[in-house]
């Protein structure tokens, strides 16, 4: 899913706005994919090819080693390049490993974004991994001091809803300024 550049915009406009309201620096950060995966697909397709070489080899013992073996990279080719082809390859991923991989990447634009800047108010990084379907909220000591989980996870369930049904922009938009009323109250 790509935004355009009125979403863009829009989402931009929002997090000014509930910064200018709140007084604490807010940041927004959405990204395709948080990691390329490029050794999935190999480690698959050599997985099955080796495992259909095994099949093979038991339930038709008449052909040749060479035949074997020709089948086997026949198919390790056709299933890497199949499984290269970006849905498929960000679903060969484990679920857990695409998450961690994302959260990493978050907590990396939290320390380019809000921990570099230093600024006194504190601040927050909403992040929203779209390949992985990924989101986490990120405050500093002293978005968070006084606030309790909900404000976070709140935000996060309206950019995942958002997300799931196509409108991401709405649904940046929408979680900006939940998280500006729950900031400007604590």
């Amino acid at each position: 899913m790509r935004l355009s550049a009125s979403d863009r915009q829009r989402i931009h406009a929002a997090a000014e706005a509930a910064e200018a309201r709140c007084g604490v620096h807010i940041s927004v950060a959405i990204v395709k994919a948080s990691d390329r995966y490029a050794l999935y697909p190999i480690v698959w397709g050599a997985l099955v090819a080796l495992t259909a070489g095994g099949i093979i080899t038991l339930f038709l013992p008449h052909l040749t080693g060479r035949s074997v073996f020709a089948i086997e990279a026949a198919g390790f080719v056709a299933l890497s390049l199949l499984l290269d082809w970006w849905p498929l390859r960000v679903r060969c991923v484990p679920r857990r490993i695409r998450h961690a991989r994302a959260s990493v990447f978050a907590h990396r634009e939290f320390a380019a974004r809000i921990l570099a800047e230093r600024r006194d108010a504190g601040g927050v990084l909403v992040f929203l991994s779209l390949g992985e379907r990924y989101a986490e909220v990120l405050a500093d000591r002293q978005a968070h001091a006084g606030r309790d989980n909900t404000v976070w996870e709140k935000t996060v369930a309206a950019v995942v809803a958002a997300a799931t049904s196509g409108q991401v922009a709405d649904g940046i938009v929408s979680a900006l300024r939940e998280l500006e009323a729950a900031l400007a109250r604590g």
